[in-house]
């Protein structure tokens, strides 16, 4: 089980903003962090959405981080591109339907999958780009 290409990434391009501290362009953010350009300007529009890099158009234009550091953290990246996490489809998801056989979704497995999803989620949380950097 693994992060999705895009989360990866995403993560890659936060830090090395991070770790820039300054305006860098799509191009250098491409090269120093592997990612093609074309998806890291996929991913920084969702960043930027999210309030988490700010973007600067023209000659002196950029990306660089919005909030202070300690304010970011590994969840608030990840869900920028995949959305909420949940060990199991069962668990938040609207469009979800149970084909468990005894009727209903409220079986054994759902609950530990809830709370798996939730421990994963709190360490997420508990991860903030101002500890990795100073690290």
């Amino acid at each position: 089980m693994h992060i999705t290409l895009e989360a990866d990434y995403a993560v890659r391009i936060v830090h090395y903003l991070a770790v820039e501290g300054k305006r860098t362009d799509a191009k250098a953010i491409s090269r120093q962090t592997g990612v093609t350009l074309r998806f890291a300007l996929k991913i920084l529009r969702k960043l930027v959405v999210s309030g988490i890099v700010c973007s600067f158009k023209g000659t002196q234009g950029g990306y660089e981080i919005a909030r202070p550091l300690e304010e970011i953290s590994l969840k608030d990246v990840i869900e920028t591109v995949e959305g909420p996490y949940a060990l199991s489809r069962c668990i938040d998801s609207e469009d979800y339907v149970c084909t468990n056989p005894n009727g209903g979704c409220d079986c054994s497995f759902q609950k530990v999958f809830a709370d798996i999803s939730d421990m994963v989620n709190e360490k997420l949380a508990s991860v903030h780009f101002s500890d990795i950097v100073k690290s």
